[in-house]
């Protein structure tokens, strides 16, 4: 996928659209969180996002920028992002990605997580919340004037701590007024990039975790990406407004 512009704050009207359409994000997770259930397929899940988009006057960043056939992208167990929604039934045990992307009045958010259907496998739950510490370590560290490659490091090490992996060949990335812009924000440190966060940057930051070292590989219908070794993946993420404080949260719920 192909990265440019540069979103930043630099009105009272960016603001204003960035939180926008982050709630519609938000809300729309929580909705899909709430629906989920075994037994469902992971179209039905995804109409649950399509309702939540008319709703609000929304629409998915990924289906009309890239011809994504869904309006999220669902992927589950080994599947790390990009997942088709389809007549896949969600299973017992299952560890399922919500990637949410939105588009409103011209701005665009990004927001992921991971639901754990019962009964939870130890090593799922452990994974989840090392991607969840992950994240909130990256945030401890994104603020402006530091070097992106921190964030990165930031998620590396956690994941390491808990004795899980970091997928390489995926990024964050910049966000705003397209889904993928400048910067690309790796989950590892980045020595060689001098790229800085600046005030008003707005990026997703989003730990990608597997519960062994693997390959990032994609599958046989040309958009779902899986772990080369078939072992477990979990993805969070968030939008997030970099400042000189503590970053501003976007798609929080």
């Amino acid at each position: 996928m192909a990265y440019d512009r540069l979103m930043s704050i630099k009105s009272d009207e960016d603001l204003a659209g960035m939180k926008r359409v982050g709630r519609v994000v938000a809300l729309t997770i929580a909705q899909m969180r709430a629906a989920i259930r075994i037994g469902m397929t992971t179209a039905e899940l995804d109409e649950v996002a399509l309702r939540s988009f008319i709703t609000h006057g929304a629409r998915s960043a990924p289906r009309f920028t890239y011809g994504f056939p869904g309006q999220t992208c669902i992927s589950v167990n080994e599947e790390i992002v990009h997942g088709i929604p389809g007549r896949r039934r969600l299973l017992a045990g299952d560890v399922v990605k919500i990637d949410v992307t939105a588009e409103l009045d011209g701005y665009i958010a990004d927001a992921a997580t991971t639901v754990l259907l019962p009964p939870v496998a130890p090593v799922a739950l452990r994974l989840k919340r090392s991607a969840e510490e992950a994240l909130r370590e990256a945030f401890a560290v994104a603020r402006t004037g530091r070097r992106v490659s921190a964030i990165g490091r930031a998620v590396e090490s956690q994941a390491r701590l808990d004795g899980f992996a970091v997928v390489r060949e995926l990024c964050g990335h910049g966000v705003g007024r397209r889904i993928h812009e400048e910067p690309q924000v790796p989950n590892y440190e980045n020595r060689f990039s001098l790229d800085e966060l600046t005030e008003g940057l707005v990026v997703a930051i989003e730990p990608m975790l597997t519960s062994k070292p693997s390959r990032a590989m994609q599958a046989g219908d040309g958009w779902t990406i899986r772990t080369s070794t078939r072992d477990l993946a979990v993805h969070e993420e968030h939008t997030i407004v970099i400042r000189a404080g503590a970053p501003l949260v976007l798609t929080a719920a």
